[in-house]
C-alpha cells in the first residue's frame, strides 16, 4: 500500500526583528504586558517588497534542496495562507512560477492558522490515492500587513514567516510516514476571528477603510477557550485511533498563537511542557507557518530524529482545527 511521508523541511523568516520594546513605541503597551499574556518577546516583519509568495519560495527552495527534489519533479504545491499576495491567483501558483515547478498543480488552502495541517492532510490523501508522488506543502503568512496597530490586544501577536515540507510516496517498508490526519470546523464561530473587508461581503470602499475593516479582528476570550478545547479533543481522537498515548509522542507541535494556550493544551493532554518547541517567543503568531517553523527548529537542533513519533495540532479562523500523528 502506498504511504505518504515527510522527506524534508525548510523554513524562512524575514530579517527585520520587531521586539516588544519596538511595539511600545507604536502602541500603548509594555514588555511585561505582552510577555505575561502571550509569551512573545519578538516577531519578524517582512520588508516592503516582500509578500507571502516570496517567503513561501524561500522556504520551499530549502525544503526541495534537502529532499534532493528538482522543482520540475514536484507534482503539486499546496500553500496554506490567510495572507496571500492577492485574492487571486493563488499564492501557490505564484510560488510555482518562482520555483520553476512547471509540472505542478498549485492551489491555496484557507483555514487560518490551521492551513498547514489542512494542506498536510490533502497532500497525504493525494499520495495515498495514487494521484501524486511528490507534494510541496507550505505555510506562509505576512500577518504584519493586517495587524491593527490601534488595537494593542491583537497587533502585538502577529509575525511573518514561512515553512515548507516535501511529502512523498513510499511503500510499507518505510517506517517514516504520516500515520493519520483529522480535520474539523464549526462555522458558527465565523465572526469570532476574521478579516472583515476585502471580500464580496464588504468590498474595499472609503467606508471599510475608515472603519479599519481591512485588519484582523478577534474575540480573544472565545478563541482562547475554543483553541484549547478543540486541539485537545482532536489530538486525543487521533491518538485513540492509532491506539497510542501522548506519552509515546517524542514531541508535540501545536500552532503557537499564545503560550498560555499551549500550557492549557499540555494540561488537558496530560503531558509536560518540555515536549513543546517554544518558537512563539521569537516569531509570535505566524498562523499557518508556526508548525513548520517549529518542526524545522526541532530537526535542526536534534530534538526529533528519524523514527520519532510526533503530534501536530492547529486551530484557526473558521473555526477550523486539525491534528496529525507522524512517524518522522
Amino acid at each position: 500500500m502506498v504511504q505518504a511521508r515527510i522527506t524534508s523541511i525548510g523554513s524562512y523568516v524575514p530579517e527585520r526583528v520587531v521586539t516588544n520594546e519596538d511595539m511600545m513605541r507604536i502602541v500603548d503597551t509594555t514588555d511585561e504586558w505582552i510577555t505575561t499574556r502571550t509569551g512573545i518577546k519578538e516577531r519578524r516583519y517582512c520588508a516592503d517588497d516582500e509578500a507571502s509568495s516570496d517567503l513561501a519560495y524561500r522556504a520551499s527552495v530549502i525544503a526541495l534542496e534537502r529532499a534532493s527534489v528538482a522543482p520540475e519533479d514536484v507534482d503539486c504545491i499546496i500553500v496554506g495562507t490567510a495572507t496571500g499576495d492577492m485574492a487571486f491567483p493563488s499564492t501557490a501558483c505564484l510560488t510555482q512560477e518562482k520555483l520553476g515547478a512547471k509540472n505542478a498543480m498549485g492551489f491555496d488552502v484557507t483555514a487560518g492558522c490551521a492551513g498547514f495541517i489542512c494542506g498536510l492532510s490533502v497532500a497525504s490523501n493525494f499520495i495515498k490515492a495514487g494521484q501524486y508522488k511528490t507534494v510541496l506543502v507550505v505555510g506562509s503568512e505576512v500577518l504584519s500587513r493586517f495587524a491593527n496597530f490601534e488595537d494593542r490586544t491583537t497587533c502585538v501577536l502577529f509575525g511573518d514567516g514561512a515553512g515548507a515540507i516535501v511529502v512523498q510516496a513510499s511503500d510499507d517498508s518505510e517506517k517514516s510516514r504520516i500515520l493519520c490526519t483529522h480535520l474539523k470546523s464549526d462555522g458558527s464561530y465565523g465572526d469570532a476571528l476574521k478579516l472583515p473587508a476585502g471580500g464580496s461581503r464588504h468590498p474595499a470602499s472609503a467606508e471599510t477603510i475608515k472603519k479599519r475593516m481591512h485588519y484582523i479582528w478577534m474575540d480573544g476570550q472565545t478563541t482562547f477557550k475554543m483553541a484549547i478545547r478543540c486541539m485537545a479533543k482532536i489530538s486525543t481522537h487521533a491518538l485513540e485511533e492509532q491506539n497510542m498515548t501522548v506519552d509515546q509522542m517524542k514531541m508535540i507541535f501545536p500552532h503557537q498563537a499564545n503560550w498560555r494556550i499551549i500550557e492549557g493544551l499540555v494540561k488537558r493532554l496530560g503531558t509536560t511542557i518540555d515536549k513543546i518547541v517554544p518558537s512563539i517567543q521569537k516569531y509570535g503568531n505566524t498562523s499557518s507557518a508556526s508548525i513548520p517553523l517549529s518542526l524545522d527548529e526541532a530537526q535542526a537542533t536534534g530534538m526529533i530524529q528519524k523514527g520519532d513519533l510526533i503530534l501536530l495540532t492547529a486551530f484557526g479562523a473558521g473555526y477550523a482545527w486539525g491534528a496529525s500523528i507522524v512517524r518522522w
